[in-house]
């Protein structure tokens, strides 16, 4: 039986007082939380005993569900909401007190001395890191109505997002354990945090092509909740406005990973079994795993904690600048401050010009491209005390100045990239800058968005997502000596991009510079119009002169040289309406398809040595 006081509680809203027979021990328990948090509106409209119980039983489900997958509750989730409403009411700025300056960091040039070790030293480091995709958007923004790791990264060979990231983790993983000191074979994990949107959609996708050659064992989904939504300044939790049975919920942002991380119990298995980084990357950019290698190499020299990949940044540019922030009272953080937040705040500060490019022609403000290396004792240990929390943050839309009632319900959201700001001042929190040609090209907008950016912007569309990749191919290998023949210009559904040669190649043939160095001899080259695919492991470019298309594939014991004149008809590109619904979305996206006209294709399926001439 309730006790006198929760009788009192209960008495106040005679609606739940009534229905108090159906209720079992724990869902009182809820129904008190929400009433003790000025919830007491949830239950107004709810009808005597016996008229729709179940859907009653069934609301007490959902409001389980998300007490249980907040740290802290529903209690806490309400009690930060109040305060964040309020803050934002108040217009308060979140960085009073801080004054901003360019924190310390390395910077690294494609190709030097030193891009070489440390990315030889991130080779050595992969077998103790394990990776962390954060996967739970649809491609909806894009144009795609199916998952963005499903997506095709580039349409030569067809090979989606989530193919590439797996491929090459195998590639790293492989290469780590050969040069282990202790021989020892170890299996690098792969985290993938999805939603509702995304969850069964992503294990199909991996079932249906046998993980990608992945060991089943070593992938793990982990499945972030939604939150409930906020009606007004009070944080009272908004109710469907179809069903007073069920709460109005939305993302809470890809800062639950950390949470989801913590609950699992992977990062004490993880420190077990001697691991020691945990890399944390988003959906769609296709240039990622360029920036790993080397990036891990500095995580492993500078003995970050954190260290945040970034790349130059012009100033004012829409993407956010890795700052430090140093408070009146001590504190200091190293964190990205979006754009918007970036200048006024450098205004404010004795910076009169703002965020201006210094004599580099960037901002000393490195631009956040959200990957994140953490060490994992140290993550752990912090995890520890805050459950995993991460600082929220809360942006209602006002219907109007008063900035008394909201045009829809709002919440709370976190990001990934805001976990250092609850790290004491000892902690070693870096960054890592790579040209942005090899580490960044994100697909994220839809083709009518992307022909509306202006000039010199980046696109940012699945056009220029496809293209960077193979601008960054002819430039890695014009740095290994391949005279490849410069871009032309084209507009691709509306978009003006550089059209490299189509040249890609699988990450087992080469997943750092010095690897693809080794595999590259005498005068080599590639028209502008050629198309190259390398699916083989030992594949090596000697004195090829290349004016087509060539596709190659080997088993790992075939050794194939590439070389001497080869020309054909090649692939040509069509341009393609993103309008036309007859062409399937992942391919009107891009603007254009490719015609195979003539090819050489050669597949060895047995040991041995061969070469490849026409």
């Amino acid at each position: 039986m309730a006790s006198t006081v929760d009788s009192n509680i209960f008495s106040s809203v005679p609606a739940l007082q009534s229905n108090l027979g159906i209720l079992s021990p724990d869902q009182i328990e809820l129904a008190k939380i929400l009433l003790e948090n000025g919830q007491s509106h949830l239950f107004q409209q709810w009808p005597q005993l016996g008229v729709d119980d179940k859907q009653k039983l069934d609301f007490f489900d959902q409001i389980a569900r998300l007490n249980s997958s907040y740290p802290g509750g529903l209690a806490a989730y309400i009690k930060t909401a109040k305060e964040l409403l309020a803050d934002s009411k108040l217009g308060k700025n979140p960085y009073d007190g801080f004054s901003p300056s360019v924190p310390s960091g390395e910077n690294l040039t494609f190709g030097t001395d030193n891009f070489i070790e440390m990315e030889r030293k991130g080779v050595v480091e992969a077998r103790n890191a394990a990776f962390v995709l954060v996967a739970g958007g649809l491609g909806e923004r894009l144009g795609y109505n199916g998952i963005k790791v499903a997506l095709p990264r580039e349409t030569t060979t067809g090979t989606c997002f989530l193919q590439h990231y797996i491929e090459s983790i195998l590639a790293l993983q492989e290469a780590s354990n050969k040069i282990a000191s202790d021989e020892s074979q170890r299996d690098i994990p792969f985290i993938i945090m999805t939603s509702d949107d995304t969850h069964s959609r992503t294990l199909e996708l991996l079932e249906l092509n046998s993980y990608f050659g992945m060991k089943p064992t070593q992938v793990h989904l982990l499945k972030q909740e939604k939150v409930a939504c906020l009606d007004d300044n009070d944080a009272r939790l908004a109710l469907d406005p179809h069903n007073k049975y069920s709460i109005q919920t939305k993302p809470h942002g890809h800062g639950d990973v950390h949470s989801l991380l913590y609950s699992s119990g992977l990062l004490h298995k993880w420190l077990d079994a001697g691991l020691k980084w945990v890399l944390f990357f988003q959906d769609t950019n296709g240039l990622l795993f360029n920036a790993i290698p080397a990036s891990l190499g500095v995580s492993a020299t500078k003995q970050y904690h954190v260290n945040s990949l970034a790349v130059p940044r012009k100033a004012k540019e829409a993407i956010g600048g890795i700052t430090k922030l140093t408070h009146v009272d001590g504190r200091s953080m190293v964190i990205n401050v979006e754009y918007n937040q970036l200048d006024p705040l450098l205004r404010a500060s004795g910076f009169p010009d703002g965020d201006v490019n210094c004599e580099t022609g960037f901002s000393p403000f490195p631009g956040n491209i959200n990957q994140l290396i953490l060490e994992l004792g140290p993550y752990k240990d912090e995890l520890q005390k805050t459950g995993g929390a991460i600082k929220e943050f809360v942006n209602p839309k006002y219907k109007d100045s008063t900035k008394t009632a909201f045009k829809s319900s709002t919440r709370l959201e976190c990001m990934m990239q805001d976990y250092p700001k609850t790290l004491p001042p000892t902690a070693r929190v870096g960054f890592t800058v790579m040209d942005i040609w090899l580490a960044y090209a994100p697909v994220k907008n839809n083709p009518e968005d992307a022909a509306k950016v202006p000039k010199g912007n980046p696109y940012h569309s699945a056009t220029s997502g496809e293209m960077a990749i193979y601008r960054a191919n002819s430039l890695i290998l014009q740095k290994a000596g391949v005279k490849v023949e410069e871009p032309v210009k084209q507009v691709l559904n509306g978009q003006e991009v550089e059209v490299w040669s189509r040249i890609t190649w699988k990450p087992k043939w080469g997943m750092i510079f010095s690897d693809i160095k080794k595999k590259v001899s005498g005068n080599c080259e590639v028209s502008q119009r050629s198309t190259m695919a390398i699916k083989g492991r030992n594949v090596f470019i000697e004195d090829l002169s290349l004016d087509g298309a060539l596709i190659v594939d080997s088993i790992d014991e075939a050794e194939v040289k590439l070389g001497g004149l080869i020309k054909n008809n090649g692939w040509t590109m069509e341009s393609v309406d993103y309008k036309d619904t007859s062409v399937p979305e992942e391919i009107r996206i891009r603007g254009f398809r490719f015609n195979k006209v003539e090819q050489l294709e050669k597949n060895f399926t047995q040991p041995g040595k061969f070469s490849v001439e026409d």
